[in-house]
């Protein structure tokens, strides 16, 4: 059984409409990253010197030793940087991911925090590297994280990103059970759940794009414009979006030592004054845009084929090419995932694994299906799928003449190309079906046969559709 783990389908081409407050064509969330104080340093117990978004072009971390050039820069957003973005951000509802041992040696910061109203949510317990823990480490300091956050804001965290992260993150997170969302996601520019265990974890995505993280980074902005410039044509993108009927979520990420830095702040002052001119923006905490979702959109338990068992998945998909179960058990074993628990997705795999069968294999598919209007409908014996079908498009429903002319149709087709004329009857009426019918009698039966194959496929195709997203 093998199976992918990435969701590379997500809310898929029509995205649930987020319905944002008042009719908001937007919302924009803003995080600042709260970490001096947590970053790596050996007055931490760390191994070594931070060398990550600084100052100092491809900095290396220093083993063992201070790195005082390093430490002042950090310090610079503690001192400096928080204030400047306070100020500018008081009054906007705003997301702080804060670092549960920065908070701890910011008491004047957090007041501020919490007298501007902003949400701060868990950004770790360090500012550190966790792609090399194991597991059970890595749960540890989260849940250290949170009692430490608890003591120094006075409640828990709601939201939780690390950032530095490892591939455990997100499931730890949700095992945990006392978070609204996790950020640890960059995937999409609207929430969405995953599952973990028995639980549907909410994910507020964030992002590195719109982020002020690129001022410290090869190719990224060199000037406030350039930051500015690209807010500005994300924000215009999104509020298109959402003037077009599907709003979406904007996330801009701030770290006080970066953007604090007066070169940089007024681009950010300048955006947000371009933000707050249009109509229909609605500012939010990612607390708030979590409840707002989780009201909106709550999970539902959803069939997924991708995580079914063998029996159940042929017994469910099994009839989906008529009477040829074995298309739904050479389905199940191939490389299935999130993106296959779709329509689209679970008929891609069915007819991969029907277009790698024999001739014989395929001509036997054929040969399942039921004359149009045969023996068996009138005998009440077809499948509830063809009977449906043939229903749709009033075969069910015959003249003596129209039956004498289906029954000579079909007696003549099989004679010539040796099985049954199929054709996706849902996409058809009784005209159109009565044309293809005479038009397809006189084909290359090699021609017919992959014709007819197409035809299976469609078939399959929209009964998937009745019964998935």
């Amino acid at each position: 059984m093998k199976r992918y783990a990435r969701d590379m389908r997500g809310h898929g081409a029509n995205p649930p409409n987020a319905n944002w407050p008042n009719g908001a064509k937007i919302a924009v969330q803003i995080v600042v990253n709260y970490e001096e104080g947590g970053e790596n340093c050996v007055l931490h117990g760390d191994a070594a010197s931070e060398a990550f978004l600084s100052e100092i072009v491809g900095a290396a971390a220093w083993q063992g030793q201070r790195h005082w050039n390093m430490e002042s820069i950090y310090e610079y957003g503690a001192r400096a940087g928080f204030w400047r973005l306070h100020r500018l951000l008081k009054d906007i509802p705003v997301t702080v991911y804060g670092v549960a041992t920065s908070l701890a040696r910011a008491p004047e910061q957090v007041a501020a925090m919490k007298d501007a109203g902003w949400e701060i949510a868990s950004h770790g317990l360090k500012w550190i590297e966790y792609k090399d823990y194991t597991a059970e480490d890595e749960r540890v300091d989260l849940d250290a994280a949170v009692k430490l956050h608890t003591e120094v804001v006075g409640t828990p965290p709601r939201g939780w990103y690390t950032g530095r992260c490892s591939e455990n993150t997100v499931r730890l997170v949700a095992e945990h059970g006392g978070f609204d969302y996790v950020a640890d996601s960059y995937a999409d520019d609207l929430p969405y759940y995953v599952r973990m265990g028995d639980r549907d974890q909410l994910i507020v995505p964030y992002t590195l794009d719109c982020n002020d993280m690129r001022f410290a980074t090869p190719q990224g902005f060199n000037s406030g414009d350039q930051f500015e410039t690209y807010l500005r044509d994300s924000f215009d993108a999104l509020y298109e979006e959402g003037e077009d009927g599907t709003p979406k979520m904007l996330s801009i990420g701030l770290h006080c030592r970066l953007i604090g830095r007066p070169g940089r702040i007024q681009a950010l002052k300048r955006f947000l004054a371009y933000a707050q001119g249009h109509d229909g923006v609605w500012f939010a905490t990612r607390e708030q845009i979590a409840q707002h979702w989780m009201a909106e959109h709550p999970a539902t338990v959803a069939k997924r084929p991708s995580a079914m068992e063998k029996d159940a998945f042929i017994s469910t998909y099994g009839g989906i090419f008529e009477h040829s179960p074995w298309v739904a058990e050479r389905a199940w074993g191939l490389e299935l995932g999130p993106a296959h628990d779709s329509a689209e997705g679970l008929w891609n795999a069915m007819a991969r694994a029907f277009r790698a069968a024999s001739t014989t294999e395929r001509l036997e598919v054929l040969d399942a299906h039921p004359d149009l209007a045969g023996k068996l409908a009138a005998a009440k014996r077809l499948t509830a799928e063809s009977t449906s079908e043939q229903a749709s498009a009033g075969l069910d429903a015959l003249t003596d003449e129209e039956r004498q002319l289906f029954t000579r149709l079909n007696d003549e087709y099989v004679a010539k190309h040796g099985f049954p004329f199929i054709i996706a009857v849902r996409d058809n009426d009784k005209a159109s079906i009565l044309q293809a019918f005479q038009q397809r009698i006189n084909n290359d039966s090699a021609d017919e046969f992959a014709h007819a194959c197409t035809q299976v496929e469609r078939i399959a195709q929209l009964r998937l559709q009745e019964i998935l997203p």
